[in-house]
């Protein structure tokens, strides 16, 4: 198990914080595939759904062999993250227009967002370094996560965020976990920036995107979704993209899955980004061979405010490896879909939305066939942007005066 540059193929020993290679180029984690037996592994995964308590009853642990098989146990935090339900809802496939359609509510994570699935691996491995010092910047689910991993070790946790641009919601999650709070003027990029310029003197772990144990973490939510299927994928695997460290790490846990003979084939993966911060989908549609920056992303879905993201290579890799696509949808389009995913009883913030309202544009401009399978990953909760929810009509209300049968009943019947 070592670090390998994507661009030059340097390699570095996992022993140490590195951000980046000197190049410039994006690290990741390259596994030892010597020890990879695919049938062995079906049946310890298999075995391991019985845990309850154990470090393997984590829905990121129970695949630790193809996550950090490294890593010693002591140094293992877990709140049994992943585990997240898997959903049909006839309303939200009747909106989406597709035959089968089923939504993955990462949403149902301890802090409420996917982030969970690649923060657990990336606290685990700087404790394991001996950090007690953890830091992000951060939209909101990002920080939450981390707050609450780092808080759970028992270490500090350091947040960088954005004065505009955020979930006030997230930001009072973060601060109740008890991280400290960093709020500066400028853009989730700028904070980027800061940290990999000055996290080794100030001797912090960086627990962005950036970081590849985050991406090694975080592919732990293809293998649940696949296991949970036994095995057989859909047509179309639709997520939100932001940051874009969760398409990178979904196309890296289905290369693994191929290689093992888990899967027999690649889904297409849909990336879909809000029309005011779709800096890739530009880079996608154009066809050009380098991201060019948002200067000023603004969506209503604040977890898709990212203008450089800073995976955007991985991502392109993904999308070539299984003929994927990517659309910019709508702040309208995105409120539409969420509405529609609220009232059929699971919910999600408007950057979970933006998967569905992606996958419905695509179906209705043919672009996805009408007869198509469908995962939608809904990556934060409900809860995680109050403001979004006071853009969305509720449900209907009516004053009954004074509580006596016959007056409920005309309320109820009319």
């Amino acid at each position: 198990m070592k670090l390998r540059c994507t661009a030059c193929g340097r390699e570095w020993s996992i022993d140490r914080q590195l951000l980046h290679c000197p190049c410039g180029g994006l690290l990741e984690v390259e596994q030892d595939e010597r020890d990879w037996d695919g049938e062995r592994l079906r049946r310890l995964f298999d075995e391991r759904l019985a845990e309850r308590r154990s470090l393997y009853a984590s829905g990121v642990w129970r695949y630790k062999e193809l996550i950090h098989p490294l890593l010693p146990e002591d140094c293992a935090v877990t709140k049994y993250e992943g585990n997240t339900g898997l959903y049909a809802s006839e309303p939200v496939r009747a909106f989406a227009g597709v035959a089968g359609l089923l939504l993955k509510a990462q949403s149902e994570n301890p802090s409420g967002s996917f982030k969970d699935n690649g923060m657990v691996a990336a606290v685990s491995h700087g404790l394991s370094l001996g950090y007690r010092r953890f830091a992000c910047t951060s939209t909101g689910n990002t920080s939450a996560s981390l707050a609450m991993y780092a808080a759970l070790a028992g270490c500090q946790s350091y947040v960088f965020v954005p004065e505009s641009g955020v979930a006030e919601s997230k930001v009072l999650q973060t601060a109740a976990y008890g991280a400290r709070l960093i709020r500066f003027e400028g853009t989730y990029d700028d904070g980027i920036r800061f940290l990999e310029a000055h996290a080794e003197e100030l001797e912090l772990y960086v627990c962005n995107s950036v970081n590849p144990l985050r991406i090694e973490g975080q592919k732990s939510m293809v293998y649940e979704l696949a296991h949970s299927l036994q095995w057989s994928l859909p047509d179309w695997i639709v997520l939100p993209g932001g940051a874009l460290s969760n398409a990178s790490a979904l196309g890296k846990g289905l290369r693994d899955l191929l290689r093992l003979g888990l899967i027999s084939r690649l889904p297409r993966v849909l990336v879909v980004q809000a029309e005011g911060a779709s800096p890739f989908h530009r880079l996608m549609a154009g066809g050009g061979d380098r991201l060019e920056p948002e200067p000023r992303p603004w969506t209503l879905a604040s977890a898709l405010n990212i203008g450089n993201p800073p995976s955007w290579e991985k991502a392109r890799g993904v999308l070539r490896d299984t003929d994927g696509l990517t659309v910019a949808v709508s702040d309208g389009e995105i409120l539409e879909a969420k509405a529609c995913i609220d009232r059929a009883g699971i919910g999600c913030e408007p950057a979970s939305a933006a998967a569905v309202a992606g996958l419905r544009k695509l179906v209705r401009e043919g672009r996805i066939d009408k007869e198509a399978s469908a995962v939608c990953l809904l990556t934060g909760h409900l809860l995680k942007d109050l403001d979004a929810l006071k853009r969305i009509p509720a449900g209907p209300s009516c004053a009954a005066g004074s509580l006596e049968p016959g007056s409920v009943r005309r309320l109820i019947e009319g």
